[in-house]
């Protein structure tokens, strides 16, 4: 389905580091062993409507160094 929601490229998307409740939507307020989207939509029948891209982090530039 092209309407699928990828948590792990959400902004309120978390890993939780407990035992039975490995993944978090901060969104929603839920912590699951499944991902969050496919509770939201086993319990409401829609797709997640809360999924915010998450921002890119800066990363390593180069070696573009002017004083070089």
């Amino acid at each position: 389905m092209a309407g699928r929601v990828n948590c792990f490229k959400c902004r309120h998307f978390y890993i939780t580091w407990e035992k039975y409740f490995q993944r978090g939507c901060r969104a929603h307020g839920i912590k699951t062993m499944d991902i969050p989207s496919a509770v939201v939509r086993r319990i409401s029948g829609l797709e997640c409507q809360s999924f915010e891209p998450r921002e890119k982090k800066g990363g390593i530039k180069g070696n573009n160094d002017e004083n070089a």
